[in-house]
């Protein structure tokens, strides 16, 4: 008869044999290389989307609905080229209905991740990501648009438009007078 210790020490000793010593978890899938040219995307509603899984079809589905809906592993979602949401695995961060937070830079040579993460991402202008998405209805899956329930962004449709066709990873695109109005306001309010 055995032992509880004994059963322990033999549940600890077969786990060690079906791990290799030199096992390492596995490397995270998302780097700063996963993210290039906004417009590379898919548009929708003047947000851009992509999956990261290959299931574009399913997280379109979910972008499109009328009516909500959760969007699949994989998700990217973005408004501006400085800021990106992807869905990770079930579970993978409950409080934010598993979805990680990006803040970027991004220039010609491409993106590198100035900040990460669920709940304590804070964008360049102070603004706490989670804390803004949180307030989306749950059957919008945290994504703000203007009847989902987040408060509203100080950017007008014009001024999104442009910053999408400006993001340096993408090729050079022409703005319209509009746009380009839009940009010069923008300036002037960030005082630069």
């Amino acid at each position: 008869m055995r032992t509880p210790a004994t059963r322990l020490l033999l549940a600890f000793s077969f786990a060690a044999l079906a791990i290799p010593a030199h096992a390492e978890a596995p490397a995270d899938p998302i780097s700063a290389e996963t993210f290039g040219c906004i417009r590379d995307m898919t548009p929708v509603r003047g947000f851009y989307v992509d999956n990261l899984d290959g299931n574009l079809e399913a997280t379109l589905a979910v972008a499109n609905s009328p009516t909500g809906g959760v969007y699949p592993p994989g998700s990217v979602v973005q408004l501006v080229p400085t800021e990106v949401m992807v869905k990770r695995e079930a579970g993978f961060s409950p409080a934010t209905r598993d979805w990680e937070f990006f803040e970027l830079d991004v220039s010609a040579e491409g993106s590198t991740i100035r900040a990460r993460g669920f709940a304590d991402v804070v964008n360049r202008f102070g603004g706490n990501c989670f804390a803004c998405h949180v307030k989306a209805r749950p059957e919008w899956d945290m994504i703000c648009e203007q009847d989902h329930g987040c408060d509203p962004i100080p950017l007008t449709q014009v001024m999104t438009r442009a910053i999408q066709k400006t993001d340096p990873r993408c090729e050079p695109t022409e703005l319209t007078t509009e746009e380009i109005e839009a940009l010069q306001a923008l300036q002037a309010a960030a005082g630069g």
